[in-house]
């Protein structure tokens, strides 16, 4: 039989830099609600889902700082997003970012995480992502900061995979979605299908000759990822004109076949659903064939930290 579940990714419009998590996951419920009505048995959303992306500004006041990460998961204020999924039946996927216990500070304090929910409520799987982008202190020469690295850790948990809701799960945050070891990685563990989050700019103004290339940059490492290692692929978007910065939207979902068969609309929130059968990556996996015909013993620049000639 083929085992078909419908996925959805809630994409989410702007937050507010200074917006409390209640409104947040009102919205988040909401979602979920409309998913629910619509049949869906598991929903992706947002990387940060829970705050604006503060990453873009340079920000010492320690106590802003901590107000964007979770002591907590589920705490008081993401609770009924943990009520609802549980209510509903339906499991999900929450980018957030998880403080460090015993950081202090307006720099360093956390990771930037994800989770796998199941339709009981109960926490499945953690990812803390590995390709953390960005500089690693404030540079007033640029237009647009990018301070993931001033804030967060790099990922520690590597790249796992979750049996769960039927199938084998993987996760990843937006960045690692351009680094073709971050799918390979998933692939090997035979994940079916791979959830995201992600915020990213549509223009960037320290480099306005990439603004039209934005959303092929964007779709085509995924359709390449899901083609060669048969996954599926839910793509969740924060999107909109967030902190005077325009985030793209084009929340999708990726066949194995590497065809995106779902796309979203708008740039705020927004349910994009379809429905998967996680037997279809078979063919794909079978057609790669891993286990006969990679080389690893040809791989080996893959895995040195820098070689002679490497850009």
């Amino acid at each position: 039989m083929p085992r078909t579940i419908v996925v959805a990714a809630a994409q989410l419009g702007p937050i507010a830099r200074h917006e409390g998590r209640a409104p947040v996951v009102a919205r988040m419920v909401e979602l979920l609600r409309e998913a629910k009505a619509r049949g869906v048995g598991f929903v992706t959303f947002p990387e940060m889902a829970l705050t604006t992306f503060f990453p873009r500004w340079h920000i010492e006041d320690p106590a802003e700082v901590l107000s964007y990460f979770e002591t907590a998961m589920p705490g008081p204020e993401t609770q009924p997003l943990f009520d609802a999924a549980r209510a509903f039946g339906i499991g999900f996927y929450l980018g957030y970012c998880e403080m460090i216990p015993g950081r202090t500070g307006a720099h360093h304090l956390g990771y930037n995480t994800a989770i796998l929910v199941d339709p009981t409520g109960t926490i499945v799987g953690k990812y803390r992502k590995v390709h953390v982008p960005g500089n690693a202190t404030p540079d007033a020469s640029l237009k647009l900061q990018h301070l993931e690295p001033w804030y967060f850790d790099d990922g520690n948990l590597g790249f796992p995979t979750f049996e769960t809701m039927g199938g084998k799960l993987g996760m990843l945050i937006c960045n690692d979605r351009r680094w073709p070891e971050s799918w390979r990685m998933l692939g090997l563990q035979g994940a079916e299908l791979v959830c995201l989050g992600y915020n990213s700019p549509s223009l960037l103004p320290d480099n306005p000759k990439q603004n039209a290339l934005r959303k092929m940059h964007h779709l085509l490492p995924m359709q390449s990822a899901a083609y060669q290692n048969g996954l599926w692929i839910v793509a969740t978007a924060k999107a909109g004109l967030e902190g005077g910065c325009h985030m793209m939207g084009h929340s999708c979902v990726i066949a194995p076949s590497g065809e995106v068969v779902a796309l979203s609309a708008t740039d705020g929130d927004e349910l994009l659903t379809y429905k998967i059968d996680l037997d279809a990556t078979q063919e794909y996996k079978r057609f790669f064939d891993f286990a006969t015909y990679r080389r690893p013993a040809a791989y080996g620049l893959i895995t040195r930290p820098h070689s002679e000639g490497q850009p």
